[in-house]
């Protein structure tokens, strides 16, 4: 059959007046099971077809049931606007302090971080030693602190809990200092950071599955890849990291400030310009982008 031939044949599959409605519906129902499906393998790669097939499955359901690939662009669409909704209507209207200031906090109760036991044996077990609880609340928004230290690698360490608006997510780091004021930051934040990092501050991201060994050793080996030995590390005093901690929210709010991400009202607390709000959509499009 020549090519001229078999074009009238295609078109005619593609006629969606010729596909019934239980059609329509075991396609969509089959390429979101697949999607969801490929979200559950190890495999990097295959998770991305994974998301990409969800973004897919958005676009056939606009488009088999309206018979309009607008329609099906429209709902793909959605998903990269849908941010929007959340910015607009509670980042918009978000205040912060200027200053956050660290102080003694009592750990959560189990109901709100029931693995922090379980979490904090682990950090214990890899060498480290618990220095101190700490956290700073602000209207609806908290932020719990626990901190280690590990004089023989000269490493600080925390596990943190972020509570806004009743919707609450832990990450763990690793943290190392070097003598020229560089941090070497390994964690599992499990979203692009909401604020542009100081030119200081290098990050080693990882996937917020792994355990606190695996960040560990990778934190060691992001440390010899850039060169990093022991002696360009200082060794830190136990009780001056709630202070160091401290001064490096402080610094990313002013760096924040002078970039235009954030911006400072009349009564000296801090929102998210327009210019912040678009990071934050970018950053947002950066997740999925990367599709992990």
């Amino acid at each position: 059959m020549t090519a001229p031939a078999l074009f009238p044949l295609l078109a005619a599959d593609f006629d969606l007046a010729h596909w019934s409605l239980g059609s329509r519906v075991l396609i969509v129902l089959g390429t979101i099971a697949l999607s969801l499906a490929l979200r559950t393998v190890p495999h990097p790669a295959l998770r991305k077809l994974g998301v990409a097939g969800i973004l897919g499955t958005s676009f056939l359901i606009g488009w088999l049931f309206s018979g309009s690939w607008q329609a099906g662009v429209f709902c793909a669409a959605s998903w990269l606007l849908l941010p929007w909704l959340e910015i607009l209507t509670r980042v918009r209207k978000l205040t912060l302090p200027l200053e956050k200031n660290l102080r003694h906090k009592t750990p959560p109760h189990a109901e709100a971080f029931p693995a922090l036991n379980e979490i904090t044996e682990e950090v214990e077990g890899e060498g480290f030693e618990h220095v101190d609880d700490v956290g700073w609340d602000w209207q609806n928004y908290a932020q719990f602190f626990r901190l280690f230290y590990k004089p023989a690698d000269r490493a600080q360490s925390a596990i943190c809990l972020i509570d806004q608006h009743n919707v609450a997510f832990y990450y763990l780091s690793i943290s190392s200092r070097a003598q020229d004021g560089t941090i070497w930051t390994t964690w599992n934040y499990p979203f692009s950071y909401s604020l542009k990092l100081v030119p200081n501050w290098r990050v080693n991201r990882l996937r917020g599955d792994q355990t606190f060994f695996e960040l560990y050793e990778s934190h060691r080996h992001f440390l010899h890849m850039n060169r990093v030995a022991l002696a360009d590390l200082p060794e830190l005093d136990p009780e001056t990291i709630q202070h160091d901690i401290q001064r490096d929210l402080r610094a990313q709010i002013t760096h924040n400030i002078a970039t235009g991400i954030l911006k400072q009202t009349a009564t000296g607390e801090i929102r998210y310009s327009w210019r912040g709000m678009f990071f934050i959509w970018m950053q947002f499009l950066r997740d999925i982008a990367r599709l992990s």
